[in-house]
């Protein structure tokens, strides 16, 4: 068995084990393998730069979408901790001076909403 070290950011060594198991503990509560299979796909328009990004604040998972200078913001709630939706939502923000949500399977509904939020802010 090789033993890997993950590297954080600022260059520093692996974390700390606590820090392990702590997260190790939310992925078994909140069954983000589980996820993989449920999570759509989304076929991004070509000339969009998306950005992965942590999915902080209790979201399962986030990404930022930048064209021509443009910015939109996009996660996805699983398990209503953001807001209220009843089901598994995405979120976009900015979308006509509020956010827009839609069912995590609707991804039609999502790009749709995106590129309206892009083509806005032109």
């Amino acid at each position: 068995m090789v033993a890997v070290q993950a590297s954080r950011p600022d260059g520093a060594g692996g974390e700390e084990m606590s820090t392990s198991i702590e997260r190790y503990k939310i992925e078994n509560e909140q069954q983000w393998r589980q996820w993989i299979d449920k999570i759509p796909a989304i076929r991004f328009d070509s000339e969009w730069n998306v950005k992965v990004i942590p999915p902080f604040g209790g979201a399962l998972s986030r990404f930022m979408i930048e064209h021509n200078g443009n910015h939109a913001s996009v996660y996805l709630d699983a398990f209503d901790s953001l807001g209220y939706y009843g089901a598994p939502y995405w979120e976009l923000y900015p979308y006509d001076g509020d956010t827009f949500r839609c069912q995590m399977a609707d991804t039609d509904a999502l790009l749709a909403a995106i590129r309206e939020t892009l083509a806005v802010q032109s």
